[in-house]
């Protein structure tokens, strides 16, 4: 893929590992959050608890921000057995399977053999969504803050108090080089959707305060308006 000098300059230092182009490039986006977390079991037997991973990322990053590559192609085989990646119409060395469905489907990405994609990169990602995987969208909103929280998936029903909920997290992201740490935390939502409310409270109390000035002006402009081109507010006043 070419690249212009401006967005090589923006993605140092981590735009090519030798000769191979990386797409995404970027600290960021080769920096991804991979560990895998998975919800396993609960206490409540009855329960039919799902950790949904999908819708947590912003619907407005996956319509205009976040895109597979131009010229990028994947089809659903019907069969896995004659699912087969033959060159030039498709760039797969072996067919992909869904762990979830186990539909096979084979794909195409433009210049595989002198670029790095990301589901190269992370294999965790499936090389049919690419940059379009909702964690990798989550992931590449930057944090204010050096301690910062990630979405990586809710419940949508209600659990009980007391109520034991058990996951498997395959450690991939290493933290020990820059002496950093990660913690799964299970929390409810706010009205504003996180559990701090640090920034809403901030956005009512500045809201408060600028609907408090705009009574005052509008009181101001409605008992003693000022009279268009009045010379009395001149600095130099004409004789």
């Amino acid at each position: 893929m070419d690249q212009s000098k401006f967005d090589g300059e923006m993605c140092d230092p981590l735009n090519k590992l030798g000769d191979i182009a990386l797409s995404p490039c970027g600290m960021i986006a080769n920096t991804f959050f991979n560990d895998v977390i998975e919800f396993t079991s609960t206490t409540d037997a009855n329960s039919e608890l799902q950790m949904i991973e999908d819708g947590i990322a912003w619907q407005s990053d996956l319509e205009f921000k976040f895109h597979q590559p131009e010229g990028f192609k994947h089809e659903q085989c019907d069969d896995c057995d004659d699912c087969e990646c033959t060159m030039p119409d498709w760039s797969c060395k072996e067919k992909y399977q869904d762990k979830k469905t186990g539909k096979c489907s084979r794909y195409f990405y433009p210049n595989d053999n002198t670029t790095q994609y990301l589901y190269e990169t992370y294999p965790m990602i499936s090389p049919l969504e690419g940059v379009t995987n909702e964690h990798f969208v989550v992931w590449m909103r930057i944090a204010a803050q050096p301690k910062f929280r990630k979405l990586y998936g809710f419940f949508d029903k209600d659990i009980a108090a007391g109520q034991t909920l058990s996951f498997t997290v395959q450690p991939n992201w290493i933290v020990k080089t820059f002496r950093g740490s990660k913690t799964l935390m299970i929390t409810t939502t706010s009205v504003f959707g996180g559990k701090n409310l640090q920034f809403g409270n901030s956005f009512i109390v500045v809201g408060g305060f600028c609907g408090i000035c705009a009574f005052f002006f509008a009181m101001k402009h409605t008992f003693k308006p000022r009279r268009l081109a009045d010379d009395k507010y001149l600095k130099y006043k004409v004789e």
